[in-house]
């Protein structure tokens, strides 16, 4: 073993253990030009080498699976009536913090990418995007080229952004998040898999020309975040949305014509991740002509070529003989289609520049569960927990200026109107989004051609995470699942991005390990298993003071069913005099939530109180309730508690307040503003009440009557604390304030 090879592999972020492993693999010390393969497809960003172990262990089969987690670019759902949903959510955090614009709009465009090459035509994007103190100038400079960046080129595209999530906390200061997703469908049978079968087949390169974006762009997202990652610009990529949308439209006809055998996006890694994907699913191999393939830079070196991650670009194995046609399309659609090679049955990928062999490796020692390692690191309770176990309960006096903390939770941060990001997003497009006008708890998008639509949310409040993985893990996917079935729809299975700080770190891998356990618990509870996602390590900052990395952040994804549009249910009260109850368990537990840390300061508390069996009771409830015809809104309580979910469900009717009364027994400041778990408001007409409350009893649904839906004011126990106008001007323009 060479000593220059091995600080060569080190310095592309290679192990020592890993160098010897290739040297073994090969029978002999690589090239430069296969070190750099081996480097990109080993990096936690392609090889989930710290991840997998866990992620095999999350539920991964279910009815309506029509592929499990792995096996394709995107999940892939039965839905009914001959179609399938493909969905899939990803992460594209250090680009995006690195330059934010284009690190947000490839982002999207990739994973639309990831859809499209399975046949299936986007019809909705969302997105999870953490953000630092919004009063830091930074992270509205990083705010600002995020929101552009996604709005751009989802609008350009042609696909709605139809529903996200965004937090504020100090922790995301340098290291922001941005998770897109992307939900597509596809009728049975004419979907397409990332495989290269059949040697003597065709490979081409279709899209764009490559250039010398993005090089190392999967290594420079398996490492910290430091003083010097600026340096690393040009491993961000540029994206073109017009260039995407022609590249949709070919592939899509392309793949009608039958003569495509496996397409795969180039995402991560390029042509090198591409080639050994694909030969690797089907156990062949493939001869690659390096300088065939179209490029934007003069004489760019083969490992320069293999490793560019420049946009909108797809490798295409096509059946022998149906190389005109498929020449015919994308030359139709003005797009690049050229010829670069051929599967073979060697099982090796073998790479040529000028007809010299660059580098020759063994397909299936690149990929996920081939040769790539695996690891299993060990893992700590971490330190802090010591703070959370010393919080007093006790210490949290109940104040008696209930209206001041009313106003001042209803223009934080994390609860106040996201209104100045979403109207930058073409939500109108394509004319399914049923949300577009009337706001759910979950995105709501017709299935054209039926009477059924999609619910579809992203999800997870990462102060839960922080303070108790395993539980806030599960309050993640119950969330998600909750927002669902107060839309009308039904829970079927979600896709994650698992957003956490350096595997390493012990106490960071104890997070990683337990949210994944809650995850997996309340899966199985819901019966929504996990299609695939995404894991995104090494989210943290480095600087000679501290390591900071943000806290975990497990997104949730999750797709959901509505068998017929008449069930949608938005969350705004509908008349005066309508009846407001709560469904669900309510105690005095002081756990986190906005109202603990922003009026009395408290950081390290208990997470809300939560119960996986009393959540699942309280959906099924809900689910039944709408399908009765009796709930006219329904709205789950979630950051800022009741009183900000009562006045949420006020704001579309500026007419419109609320009348209630808390029940005896119960701390008005936790029953208004605490974040228990696991509850829901709803109204019905007052004509309903009997059989309502008698169903409720049936269920054994826990449930309190509130009061009603009055005029426009917010009234508690009698004591007026304001009206619709005042506290919308707080809720509605806080954010946009700060531009």
């Amino acid at each position: 073993m060479s000593q220059s090879g091995l600080e060569t592999a080190k310095k592309l972020g290679l192990l020592e253990s890993e160098y010897q492993k290739i040297v073994s693999v090969l029978g002999r010390e690589p090239n430069f030009t296969e070190l750099s393969i081996y480097s990109v497809m080993w990096s936690e960003h392609c090889s989930y080498k710290n991840s997998i172990t866990y992620l095999k262990k999350l539920p991964r089969k279910g009815s309506r699976l029509l592929v499990e987690a792995g096996e394709e670019n995107a999940g892939l759902v039965d839905i009914g009536d001959g179609l399938a949903c493909a969905f899939k959510i990803e992460s594209h955090n250090h680009p995006s913090a690195i330059e934010p614009y284009q690190g947000a709009a490839t982002g999207v465009g990739g994973i639309h990418r990831d859809i499209f090459t399975m046949g299936a035509r986007p019809i909705a994007a969302l997105n999870s995007l953490r953000f630092g103190n919004i009063q830091n100038s930074h992270t509205r400079q990083l705010m600002k080229g995020v929101v552009k960046g996604i709005g751009n080129y989802g609008n350009s595209f042609g696909v709605p952004t139809v529903g996200g999530e965004v937090y504020f906390h100090n922790c995301y200061n340098q290291n922001i998040l941005v998770n897109a997703m992307s939900v597509g469908i596809v009728e049975h049978g004419k979907t397409v898999s990332a495989r290269a079968d059949g040697p003597g087949n065709p490979v081409f390169i279709v899209g764009s020309a490559t250039g010398k974006d993005g090089i190392h762009g999967a290594t420079f997202a398996s490492a910290d975040l430091t003083a010097d990652s600026a340096e690393d610009l040009p491993a961000v990529q540029v994206g073109d949305p017009f260039q995407e949308k022609l590249l949709l439209e070919a592939s899509l006809e392309a793949i009608s014509t039958g003569q495509i055998v496996g397409m795969q996006d180039m995402g991560a890694a390029g042509i090198t991740c591409s080639t050994s994907e694909m030969a690797a699913k089907s156990n062949t191999g493939m001869i690659i002509h390096l300088d065939q393939v179209p490029t934007r830079q003069k004489n760019m070196q083969p490992f320069e070529i293999l490793l560019s991650e420049s946009q909108e670009r797809m490798l295409v194995v096509c059946k022998k003989g149906g190389e005109d046609q498929l020449r015919k399309i994308y030359d139709k659609w003005d797009l690049e289609c050229v010829q670069i090679g051929e599967v073979t049955d060697s099982g090796f990928l073998e790479y040529y520049m000028k007809n010299e062999l660059v580098a020759k490796v063994p397909a299936e020692s690149l990929v996920l569960g081939g040769g790539a390692p695996v690891y299993q690191r060990e893992f700590t309770i971490p330190t802090y927990f010591k703070l959370i176990d010393a919080f007093d309960a006790t210490k949290i006096k109940e104040p008696d200026d209930l209206i001041a903390i009313a106003k001042n939770l209803m223009s934080s941060p994390n609860i106040a109107s996201k209104k100045w990001i979403y109207e930058q997003y073409d939500r109108m497009v394509r004319t399914g989004t049923m949300t577009s006008v009337s706001q759910a708890d979950a995105a709501v998008v017709r299935i054209k051609g039926s009477k059924k639509a999609l619910c579809l949310t992203t999800d997870c409040n990462s102060n839960y995470v922080f303070l108790d993985p395993y539980k806030g893990g599960m309050i993640a996917v119950s969330e998600c699942a909750r927002n669902i079935s107060c839309s009308g729809g039904i829970p079927v299975a979600i896709t994650n991005c698992l957003n956490f700080g350096n595997p390493y770190s012990t106490e960071v891998y104890w997070q990683f390990v337990h949210a994944l356990k809650g995850m997996g618990e309340a899966c199985e509870k819901f019966d929504t298993p996990v299609t695939g996602g995404n894991v995104s390590f090494y989210n943290q900052t480095v600087t000679q003071e501290k390591t900071e990395p943000v806290y975990p952040t497990p997104t949730i994804g999750m797709l959901g069913l509505m068998e017929d549009q008449s069930l949608f249910t938005s969350i705004d009260f509908k008349e005066e005099g309508d009846l407001i109850y709560l469904l669900g368990i309510q105690n005095d537990h002081i756990g986190y939530s906005e109202y603990l840390n922003i009026i009395h300061g408290v950081t390290y508390a208990p997470a809300p109180y939560f119960n996986l069996d009393e959540e699942f009771q309280l959906h099924k409830s809900i689910q039944n309730l709408i399908r009765k015809g009796w709930v006219r809104s329904a709205h789950d309580i979630s950051e800022g508690g009741l009183f900000c979910s009562l006045a949420e469900s006020c704001f579309p009717n500026p007419e419109l307040g609320f009348r209630i009364e808390i029940p005896t027994g119960f701390r008005k400041d936790l029953f208004l503003f605490g974040e228990n778990q696991g509850r829901i408001i709803v109204s019905i007409k007052p004509k309903h009440k009997t059989e309502f409350e008698l169903f409720l009893q049936q269920l054994k649904q826990e449930y309190y009557f509130l009061g009603d839906v009055a005029k426009n004011s917010f009234i508690v126990n009698n004591q007026n604390f304001g009206t619709n106008a005042q506290y919308f001007d707080l809720y509605s323009n806080f954010i946009s304030k700060q531009f």
